[in-house]
């Protein structure tokens, strides 16, 4: 299956200029305009500013509206229903919202981080911020409470006037679920995602006050809390050793709360948001991060959108929240051995076992799991990084493809052994054995991770040129996963209007054809690379080159 990750790019660089133009000379033809190809918006496969690193500047916003998502609703409505354009065996639908080169932009949904430009122990520990904890010079004053159900939690704003959201483990559980939040922030942080800054914090009661007039809802409505009713919260929250409570504190994102973005559709009140959501790479390759993490609960409800004002444009950005939910937690207690082994309704699994007269066992029953309480239940010997699931089916996920996947791969592959053991670390962990198997079961999982999506295209990346030649890494090679034979290489002349290959023969070197180097008009060249004996599994590297210019890499398809 061929992958066509420069026309797709191409597709979005064209969409984004059209909108634009739209939006400011011809509102009543924006509906076309998202919806014309590429060939009507423009002829030409490459332009000169391509590959785009960035999203180009958000357009200015102005009437969006806050909106909320039923978790109930939003369970039904994927199991029972497939939401959003799906791909199927005669309409496979490739990923979107990316460069020429297949790479998702910088922008208000992802940043390339940690995989494009390593980050040092120090910043991968930080994560987002890491600078601005709860300040423990004054009280922090309880502004808004959660004092009933099973994970209650203040708003507080700290002495500096800084807004903190605190939540807390379980009392049968201490430190997981704020171990998970913090270590898991900080992975997708590096991964690319918009997250929040995090912290951990251990603190008395007396170092909570109650603000003026805050109301908490209980069996009998709305009501003045009490510091009663603080007492009563923190009694069901586990002390250490020196008698503190220990929670995780987040600090408010920038911006104004408009509710979660869904994994299908568009958000029809942002004019910057034209590629429907099931076909983001960023949204697809996510699926390859939860099944990694564990992030079964990895739904809408945890996902946030604010409108924000950056550079004197106000625009929506969106956001990973709530990360308690992983690394073998549930939040509120260990995760059931079923999670992330099947959807919570799926009747497959219920007819095999009706079938079988109960015999039949699934495969996540073989898993066995420690007795750590700080970590829950992970495991790394009976997963399966594709035939994981999360709690009900995800349109993106759904739709991920074999390029989507490998994009997510090999970042999870960038993570050494001592960078995730580093991570792990700033959960806090008090149990070093307990820590230590965690940090052990991501490292597998990782290599579970890349063993299986490298195998599925041909694993090379990082191409560039240098001295007149094609360099690049072979990841499966540098990883020691997989096939690493010899490779083959043919050249042809492309033409950037028609997409019309031209062979040159006797051109089987990495070194860019004489041609390309002594021609004075703009030309572009085509690399076909492919392991020998393997004509399925291909890449097609594209190049520009402009008389005594330095040739340019402005293109990468990938067929599987």
């Amino acid at each position: 299956m061929s992958s066509r990750n420069t026309r797709l790019g191409h597709e979005a660089h064209n969409l984004f200029h059209e909108v634009e133009i739209m939006n400011r000379v011809y509102p009543a033809l924006l509906v076309i305009a998202l919806s014309t190809s590429s060939a009507l918006l423009g002829a030409k496969r490459f332009y000169p500013d391509d590959p785009l690193t960035a999203e180009p500047a958000p357009l200015n916003t102005e009437n969006v509206k806050r909106r909320q998502l039923s978790r109930y609703y939003d369970l039904f409505a994927h199991t029972l229903g497939k939401p959003g354009e799906r791909s199927t065996n005669g309409h496979v639908i490739r990923s979107r919202a990316v460069n020429t080169l297949g790479e998702p932009m910088d922008g208000a949904w992802y940043t390339k981080r940690h995989y494009w430009k390593p980050m040092t122990t120090e910043e991968l520990t930080r994560g987002p911020g890491g600078m601005t904890p709860p300040s423990m010079d004054g009280p922090w004053t309880i502004v808004s409470a959660k004092t009933e159900g099973v994970t209650p939690g203040f708003v507080m704003v700290d002495s500096k006037g800084r807004r903190f959201f605190l939540k807390f483990d379980p009392l049968g559980n201490p430190e997981m679920a704020t171990a998970a939040d913090m270590i898991s922030a900080r992975f997708f942080h590096a991964l690319g995602y918009h997250v929040y800054d995090t912290y951990l914090v251990y603190f008395t009661m007396d170092q909570l006050v109650l603000g003026k007039d805050v109301q908490v809802t209980d069996k009998k409505g709305r009501r003045k809390i009490t510091q009663g009713d603080v007492l009563e919260t923190l009694l069901k929250v586990p002390k250490n050793k020196d008698g503190k409570y220990r929670g995780l504190a987040s600090l408010q994102l920038p911006g104004l709360p408009l509710g979660p973005f869904r994994f299908s559709g568009l958000r029809g009140d942002d004019p910057n948001d034209i590629v429907p959501h099931e076909h983001r790479r960023d949204l697809r390759g996510y699926y390859v991060f939860c099944a990694w993490l564990d992030h079964d609960d990895s739904r809408a409800i945890n996902t946030l959108d604010t409108f924000v004002e950056e550079d004197g444009v106000k625009h929506v950005k969106h956001h990973l929240l709530d990360f308690g939910a992983t690394l073998g937690s549930s939040t509120t207690r260990p995760n059931s051995p079923r999670a992330g082994g099947e959807y919570l309704f799926s009747w497959g699994p219920a007819i095999k076992e009706i079938a079988t007269l109960g015999l039949w066992v699934p495969r996540w029953a073989f898993a066995k799991y420690p007795n750590y309480p700080s970590i829950g239940r992970i495991e790394a010997e009976v997963f399966d990084p594709e035939r994981w699931y999360p709690e009900y089916p995800n349109p993106a996920f759904a739709n991920r493809l074999p390029d989507d996947e490998f994009w997510a791969a090999k970042q999870v592959m960038a993570f050494s052994d001592d960078q995730i053991r580093a991570i792990v670390r700033t959960g806090q962990i008090s149990e070093p054995a307990a820590e230590s198997y965690l940090a052990d079961c991501l490292i597998r999982r990782r290599d579970k991770i890349g063993k299986a999506f490298f195998a599925k295209v041909l694993p090379l990346d990082r191409f560039s040129i240098r001295d007149g030649e094609i360099v690049f890494e072979d990841l499966a090679k540098t990883h020691k996963l997989g096939q690493t034979g010899p490779l083959k290489i043919t050249w042809s002349q492309f033409d950037n209007e028609t997409e019309k290959k031209t062979p040159l023969s006797g051109e089987t070197s990495f070194a860019i054809p004489k041609e390309g180097l002594t021609r004075q008009a703009t030309s572009y060249y085509a690399a076909d690379i492919c392991r020998d004996g393997d004509t399925r599994r291909t890449i097609t590297v594209y190049m520009r080159t402009e008389g005594s210019r330095e040739p340019q890499l402005v293109g990468i398809d990938r067929s599987w």
